[in-house]
């Protein structure tokens, strides 16, 4: 096992940087790249303009955006205004996929910055973003772009993790937290990632190989019983991806799952969430979904449920499911006790769903295919994808094959395939 060695916090986010860069997007010389930013994490931000032109990037944008801004409009804009945005905010995103270049995202906003607003206001804007914003997630869903996301301590959101402590302290233990996930704290991280992709390549060849018709999903404790049926010639995704350009990239820093595509009308059965769930500055809680024939028939949530409305009714495919993902409860995020109120931890320390769009090179072809062939194998579609947590470390996953023999998966949150 690699040791951890005593570095110090310039040597680990230089080391963070580079991991973004080098493994995250997969950077090559000659090649631009698109970072968008919170402002409160320019130092970060400034750290990645580095490794990228180290790497020999001709071309380094940083695009900036603020909570504080954000929440300001959700406050005070007049009503019927939310359909408004900044298309050039998208526009650089395709710009920069037209040109071949690659686009890193620091995702990070204060989880509970949108509580007390009108969720009708935030989801008419998330539509409108998402309806423009289609033909760029269409390129990250079919691989046809280098991207990746990372995240940064924010106002507001560290003190959420570790409560009691001062903004300075809180946002301290968060980048030790992210450093330690990330294994941008180890003496040779990248090497670190080289092995842990080459594990979740092993594990995802493996489900592939398998072909299973369905897995189900069962914890007496949370009251989950869930059939997830797959995708017609379902491809499963894990750790590194090839982009159009063959070179590998990885889309998410840190990860720990294996994922594939749903089929969209073999979902059956009821599933609880394990962990809240952080969407569009809102906190959801103790969601509660019935599936019947792939759509949603009937939800609940005990914190947050005017947004999971919003959200199942964003377009008819956002009351499917477009994404199955397997991760031990052993993972080290979980490990760690700590909740992150963000997805991008959080999904990594249990199992999870997501409704709406499946990534088509989660289907065998899916890349090059029309939306009517993609959804005849079972793929959705929508504009969005949002994921939410079910795993525990009382949770059974078992494959169900093709001739309807169940084979176990997983059995108390850990792998035993």
């Amino acid at each position: 096992m690699t040791q951890k060695s005593d570095l110090s916090f310039e040597q680990k986010l230089k080391n963070y940087a580079d991991l973004a860069v080098r493994v995250g997007v997969g950077l090559r010389p000659g090649q631009r790249l698109l970072i968008e930013a919170p402002i409160e994490s320019a130092p970060l931000a400034r750290e990645l303009v580095r490794a990228a032109y180290e790497a020999g990037s001709s071309f380094v944008d940083v695009r900036w955006d603020d909570d504080a801004v954000n929440l300001l409009r959700y406050q005070m804009a007049p009503d019927g205004s939310f359909e408004q945005l900044s298309r050039w905010r998208v526009d650089a995103e395709m710009e920069t996929v037209e040109e071949g270049g690659a686009v890193l995202a620091i995702r990070a906003s204060n989880p509970g910055l949108l509580g007390e607003v009108d969720a009708s206001r935030v989801s008419a804007a998330s539509r409108a973003l998402g309806r423009y914003r289609k033909p760029y997630s269409q390129k990250v869903m079919t691989n046809a772009v280098n991207w990746n996301l990372i995240a940064a301590p924010l106002s507001g959101w560290s003190t959420l993790i570790f409560p009691g402590a001062s903004e300075e302290d809180a946002q301290a233990k968060h980048w030790d937290a992210i450093f330690a996930a990330t294994r941008a704290d180890q003496p040779d991280p990248v090497q670190a990632w080289e092995d842990h992709l080459a594990a979740l390549k092993k594990r995802r060849d493996y489900l592939t190989a398998k072909g299973y018709q369905a897995l189900r999903f069962r914890d007496a404790q949370s009251d989950t019983d869930l059939t997830v049926g797959l995708a017609e010639g379902h491809v499963w995704g894990g750790g590194a991806s090839n982009g159009p350009d063959g070179g590998r990239f990885t889309p998410n820093i840190p990860t720990e799952e294996v994922w594939t595509a749903p089929h969209r009308d073999r979902v059956d059965g009821t599933v609880v969430s394990t962990k809240p769930l952080s969407y569009n500055g809102v906190l959801l809680d103790g969601i509660r979904v019935t599936f019947k024939d792939g759509k949603v028939t009937d939800f609940s949530a005990e914190k947050g449920e005017a947004t999971l409305r919003e959200l199942i009714e964003t377009d008819e495919g956002a009351a499917r499911l477009g994404e199955v993902a397997l991760v031990p409860h052993s993972s080290p995020i979980s490990t760690s006790g700590l909740f992150h109120y963000h997805t991008l931890y959080d999904e990594n320390a249990a199992s999870h769903i997501a409704l709406g769009a499946a990534y088509r090179f989660n289907v065998r072809g899916g890349e090059t295919m029309s939306d009517e062939e993609f959804a005849a194998l079972g793929g959705n579609d929508s504009i969005v994808h949002v994921d939410w947590m079910i795993g525990s470390p009382t949770m059974s996953v078992t494959g169900i094959t093709a001739d309807g023999q169940e084979e176990p998966v997983m059995e108390n949150g850990e792998f035993v395939i």
